[in-house]
Protein backbone atom coordinates (compact mmCIF):
# COMPACT_ATOMS: atom_id res chain seq x y z
CA UNK A 1 0.00 0.00 0.00
CA UNK A 2 1.27 3.44 -0.89
CA UNK A 3 1.71 6.09 1.78
CA UNK A 4 -0.71 8.96 1.42
CA UNK A 5 -0.69 12.53 2.63
CA UNK A 6 -3.52 15.04 2.61
CA UNK A 7 -1.96 18.52 2.48
CA UNK A 8 -4.42 21.36 2.52
CA UNK A 9 -4.79 25.13 2.67
CA UNK A 10 -7.98 26.43 4.23
CA UNK A 11 -8.71 30.14 4.50
CA UNK A 12 -12.05 29.84 6.29
CA UNK A 13 -12.16 26.29 7.69
CA UNK A 14 -14.34 24.70 5.01
CA UNK A 15 -11.49 22.98 3.17
CA UNK A 16 -10.04 21.88 6.53
CA UNK A 17 -13.19 19.89 7.32
CA UNK A 18 -13.11 18.17 3.94
CA UNK A 19 -9.37 17.46 4.27
CA UNK A 20 -9.85 15.83 7.66
CA UNK A 21 -12.65 13.64 6.33
CA UNK A 22 -10.54 12.65 3.30
CA UNK A 23 -7.50 11.85 5.46
CA UNK A 24 -9.61 9.62 7.68
CA UNK A 25 -11.30 7.86 4.76
CA UNK A 26 -8.00 7.35 2.90
CA UNK A 27 -6.00 6.34 6.00
CA UNK A 28 -3.68 9.22 5.15
CA UNK A 29 -1.56 11.54 7.22
CA UNK A 30 -2.61 15.18 7.23
CA UNK A 31 -0.68 18.44 6.96
CA UNK A 32 -2.00 21.99 6.96
CA UNK A 33 -0.41 24.41 4.49
CA UNK A 34 -0.24 27.64 6.47
CA UNK A 35 0.74 31.07 5.21
CA UNK A 36 3.44 32.87 7.17
CA UNK A 37 1.01 35.78 7.43
CA UNK A 38 -2.52 34.45 8.04
CA UNK A 39 -5.31 35.76 5.82
CA UNK A 40 -7.83 38.10 7.40
CA UNK A 41 -11.44 38.49 6.31
CA UNK A 42 -10.43 41.71 4.54
CA UNK A 43 -7.61 39.86 2.74
CA UNK A 44 -10.18 37.45 1.30
CA UNK A 45 -12.56 40.09 -0.08
CA UNK A 46 -12.53 39.07 -3.73
CA UNK A 47 -14.72 42.05 -4.64
CA UNK A 48 -11.95 44.44 -3.56
CA UNK A 49 -9.31 44.55 -6.29
CA UNK A 50 -6.77 45.75 -3.72
CA UNK A 51 -7.38 42.95 -1.21
CA UNK A 52 -4.45 40.62 -0.58
CA UNK A 53 -6.08 37.64 -2.29
CA UNK A 54 -7.03 39.72 -5.35
CA UNK A 55 -3.52 41.13 -5.68
CA UNK A 56 -1.94 37.67 -5.31
CA UNK A 57 -4.27 36.02 -7.80
CA UNK A 58 -3.72 38.77 -10.37
CA UNK A 59 0.06 38.30 -10.20
CA UNK A 60 1.19 34.98 -11.75
CA UNK A 61 4.54 35.28 -9.96
CA UNK A 62 2.97 35.73 -6.52
CA UNK A 63 4.22 33.20 -3.98
CA UNK A 64 2.94 33.90 -0.45
CA UNK A 65 5.43 32.71 2.16
CA UNK A 66 4.74 29.51 4.07
CA UNK A 67 4.71 29.34 7.86
CA UNK A 68 6.87 26.20 7.68
CA UNK A 69 8.14 23.49 5.35
CA UNK A 70 7.62 20.47 7.57
CA UNK A 71 5.38 18.32 5.36
CA UNK A 72 8.05 15.63 4.80
CA UNK A 73 6.59 14.80 1.38
CA UNK A 74 9.51 12.47 0.65
CA UNK A 75 7.76 9.88 2.87
CA UNK A 76 4.68 9.72 0.64
CA UNK A 77 3.77 8.34 -2.77
CA UNK A 78 0.38 10.01 -3.18
CA UNK A 79 -0.22 13.58 -2.02
CA UNK A 80 -3.74 14.97 -2.06
CA UNK A 81 -3.50 18.77 -2.22
CA UNK A 82 -6.59 20.63 -1.08
CA UNK A 83 -7.64 24.25 -1.33
CA UNK A 84 -10.60 26.56 -1.82
CA UNK A 85 -11.06 27.58 -5.45
CA UNK A 86 -9.98 31.19 -5.97
CA UNK A 87 -10.56 32.76 -9.38
CA UNK A 88 -11.30 29.32 -10.93
CA UNK A 89 -8.00 27.78 -9.78
CA UNK A 90 -5.79 27.06 -6.79
CA UNK A 91 -4.64 29.96 -4.58
CA UNK A 92 -1.06 31.00 -5.26
CA UNK A 93 0.07 29.59 -1.90
CA UNK A 94 -0.44 26.14 -3.43
CA UNK A 95 2.28 26.93 -5.97
CA UNK A 96 4.50 28.09 -3.07
CA UNK A 97 3.89 24.74 -1.36
CA UNK A 98 4.62 22.71 -4.50
CA UNK A 99 7.82 24.65 -5.20
CA UNK A 100 9.06 24.13 -1.62
CA UNK A 101 9.49 20.34 -1.95
CA UNK A 102 10.79 17.69 -4.32
CA UNK A 103 7.77 15.95 -5.85
CA UNK A 104 9.80 13.89 -8.32
CA UNK A 105 7.91 10.66 -9.03
CA UNK A 106 5.00 11.56 -6.74
CA UNK A 107 1.31 11.42 -7.60
CA UNK A 108 -0.46 14.68 -6.77
CA UNK A 109 -4.23 14.74 -6.60
CA UNK A 110 -5.85 18.15 -6.25
CA UNK A 111 -9.14 18.49 -4.41
CA UNK A 112 -11.02 21.66 -3.76
CA UNK A 113 -14.00 23.30 -2.17
CA UNK A 114 -15.93 25.94 -4.04
CA UNK A 115 -18.91 28.18 -3.63
CA UNK A 116 -19.93 27.65 -7.23
CA UNK A 117 -17.12 27.27 -9.73
CA UNK A 118 -15.43 24.09 -10.83
CA UNK A 119 -11.78 23.09 -10.53
CA UNK A 120 -11.15 24.14 -14.13
CA UNK A 121 -7.65 23.58 -15.51
CA UNK A 122 -6.02 23.49 -12.09
CA UNK A 123 -4.35 20.12 -12.72
CA UNK A 124 -2.65 21.42 -15.84
CA UNK A 125 -1.54 24.59 -14.04
CA UNK A 126 -0.10 22.61 -11.13
CA UNK A 127 1.59 20.14 -13.50
CA UNK A 128 3.60 23.06 -14.89
CA UNK A 129 4.81 23.82 -11.35
CA UNK A 130 5.87 20.22 -10.63
CA UNK A 131 6.79 18.68 -14.00
CA UNK A 132 8.54 15.68 -12.39
CA UNK A 133 5.31 14.62 -10.63
CA UNK A 134 2.10 13.18 -12.05
CA UNK A 135 -0.80 15.53 -11.36
CA UNK A 136 -4.21 13.89 -11.63
CA UNK A 137 -7.42 15.69 -12.64
CA UNK A 138 -8.73 16.11 -9.10
CA UNK A 139 -12.20 16.83 -7.86
CA UNK A 140 -14.44 19.36 -6.13
CA UNK A 141 -15.40 17.94 -2.73
CA UNK A 142 -18.21 20.15 -1.46
CA UNK A 143 -20.75 19.44 1.24
CA UNK A 144 -21.13 16.23 3.14
CA UNK A 145 -19.53 13.41 1.24
CA UNK A 146 -19.97 9.90 2.55
CA UNK A 147 -16.83 8.33 3.99
CA UNK A 148 -17.22 5.35 1.67
CA UNK A 149 -17.36 7.61 -1.39
CA UNK A 150 -14.22 9.45 -0.22
CA UNK A 151 -12.42 6.15 0.42
CA UNK A 152 -13.32 4.76 -2.99
CA UNK A 153 -12.16 7.94 -4.70
CA UNK A 154 -8.90 8.11 -2.72
CA UNK A 155 -8.17 4.41 -3.28
CA UNK A 156 -8.33 4.99 -7.03
CA UNK A 157 -4.86 6.59 -6.93
CA UNK A 158 -2.93 3.62 -5.52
Amino acid sequence: MERKLVAYFSASGITAKVAKALAEAACADIYEIKPKIPYTKEDLDWMNKKSRSSVEMNDPSSRPALADVAANVDRYDVIFVGFPVWWYTAPTIIKTFLEAYDFNGKIIVPFATSGGSGIGTTAETLQEVVPAATVKAGKILNGRIAALELKQWADGFE
